[in-house]
């Protein structure tokens, strides 16, 4: 399906790195209307990272949430404090105090309640979008990233309104087409969808072979080039577990580039039309490789601050750019 008509521009929305935010997804679902765009993106990075148990005490229910200690004395306190967990993009369960031993006794239970509730999620926002969107002209596409399980795909790929394009190329209209992976190259974290950065190339090189037009291409690639300076992240200490951030003598971060070379060499390569990326957070920006245009639009998912890029495309090239933030 196309989303074209004569004499109209395409506009996307494109936004990544939510990590189960309830607000930021609820902002994504809204863009169509506030933005007046006819393609919505979410490039990775779905689901959240941590888990609340909510511990019941009598009439109260007490836990441990941002590195505090919570204190829940009314039904109104626990609603809020909830909503907030949603908000920031984790989970939450109620548990007496046997259960919260047994989870502290057993982690492996409480991996499988983070996943149970995870899923759930996935569940409960693909329902969402098919509520707000049904009225809408509207398509959505929606990947996994690589701290995502593989789990959700099979969520996302059930929907009738969401299109999960991973590993893919599908048609946005006036002959553009778009490539999406969702998968990083490693990193010191080793999550799900981390591979070998030529594992990636060659995912890459095996897509864009079925291009029609690979100047008229968008890249939806989650990982960025490599020294693109969409890619700069603190430097990690991988010897340790978990690794930690580096740091000087005087105590000042240490950065590097942590992208796809990969990545980085089939965009000098291929020259695609756009690159839409994520993966790092703090680094929102444009780059110019060669006649490519790449864009990271950040995020600030845990302050219920969604970051986005509007860009608008006229004849199979990139009009115009706008980010966005709310």
């Amino acid at each position: 399906m196309t989303f074209r008509r004569e004499g109209l521009l395409i506009r996307i929305f494109f936004a990544t790195d939510i990590h189960g935010s309830e607000i930021c997804y609820k902002k994504f679902l809204n863009a169509p209307k506030y933005y007046k765009v006819d393609v919505l993106i979410l490039g990775g990075d779905i689901t959240g990272k941590f888990v609340v148990p909510l511990v019941r005490d009598g009439q109260i229910f007490k836990c441990r949430f941002m590195g505090e200690e919570w204190t829940l004395k009314s039904e109104e306190e626990l609603k809020s404090l909830e909503q907030r967990i949603r908000d920031t993009g984790g989970y939450y369960f109620h548990v007496d105090k046997d259960g919260k031993k047994e989870y502290e006794e057993n982690p492996e239970k409480l991996k499988e309640i983070f996943e149970q509730l995870m899923i759930q999620r996935v569940r409960d926002w693909v329902n969402m979008a098919e509520e707000r969107l049904k009225e809408l002209k509207v398509k959505v596409y929606v990947t996994g990233g690589n701290d995502d399980s593989y789990s959700v795909d099979k969520i996302l790929r059930s929907s009738r309104t969401i299109i999960d394009p991973d590993g893919e190329v599908v048609e946005l209209g006036d002959d553009v087409e778009m490539i999406s992976l969702s998968q990083v190259n490693m990193t010191p974290w080793k999550c799900p969808r981390d591979v070998p950065d030529e594992e990636l190339g060659e995912k890459i090189s095996e897509l864009a072979s079925k291009a029609r037009d690979i100047h008229k291409t968008i890249f939806n690639f989650h990982a960025p080039p490599y020294g693109s300076g969409l890619d700069v992240a603190p430097k990690l200490d991988a010897s340790v577990t978990p690794p930690k951030v580096v740091t000087t003598q005087a105590g000042e971060v240490v950065l590097e580039n942590v992208g796809s070379k990969s990545v980085r060499e089939a965009i000098e390569g291929h020259q695609p039309m756009l690159g839409l990326h994520g993966h790092v957070h703090e680094s929102r920006g444009v780059a110019k490789i060669g006649k490519t245009l790449c864009i990271n639009p950040g995020s600030e998912y845990s302050e219920g601050l969604l970051r986005g890029v509007i860009v608008t495309l006229d004849k199979g090239k990139v009009k115009s750019y706008q980010f966005t933030s709310g």
